[in-house]
């Protein structure tokens, strides 16, 4: 399905053939990725479970987002409320508008199931153009605390800042009358 399209982006479902191109540009960018991540994106996608969305910019792989409808951890563990996972654009496409457009459309999808999504956002300094700009699209911090490695981290416990430490972030989709 394409979602958006226009002169230079095209927004549309994760094809398998997305999953090795994706894998081997997070590579070739340094990013520490394997196929598994996105063969189970698109597995989930096939049962029913999640969207899987990719961006192209100009004919070439740009970026990528997933929604779950139901997530199965963090603090909306089976509550119904649709999750954006693993919002990614490859740094040489960034600052294109291609990660706000992946958000509109997966806050699209969402409002179609939920009056609200969340998302859950890494704490260290490689996320901090992600954590500015959930909070200007109205993310907030749901107040379940600091995580780690899928549980809730507590006070003075020790951990490393690496992407399992994360805060969950909450946005209204409710349409204002």
């Amino acid at each position: 399905m394409v979602y958006f399209s226009n002169e230079e982006i095209l927004i549309r479902d994760m094809v398998s053939s997305d999953a090795q191109i994706i894998t081997d540009l997070e590579i070739k960018q340094g990013w520490n990725q394997t196929i598994d991540k996105y063969n189970k994106r698109l597995k989930d996608q096939e049962d029913g479970k999640s969207y899987a969305i990719v961006a192209e910019y100009k004919g070439c792989i740009a970026g990528y987002i997933n929604v779950y409808l139901n997530s199965d951890e963090g603090p909306y563990k089976n509550l119904g409320i649709p999750e954006i996972v693993d919002l990614g654009v490859l740094k040489e496409y960034r600052n294109k508008g291609i990660g706000n457009k992946l958000l509109d459309i997966a806050e699209d999808i969402s409002s179609k199931h939920s009056d609200q999504v969340f998302l859950a956002v890494g704490l260290h300094n490689g996320y901090g153009a992600a954590q500015r700009m959930y909070v200007k699209r109205g993310y907030i911090p749901d107040g379940s605390g600091v995580w780690y490695e899928g549980q809730v981290l507590p006070q003075y416990e020790k951990c490393v800042n690496d992407d399992s430490l994360v805060l969950f972030f909450a946005k209204s989709l409710a349409k204002e009358n």
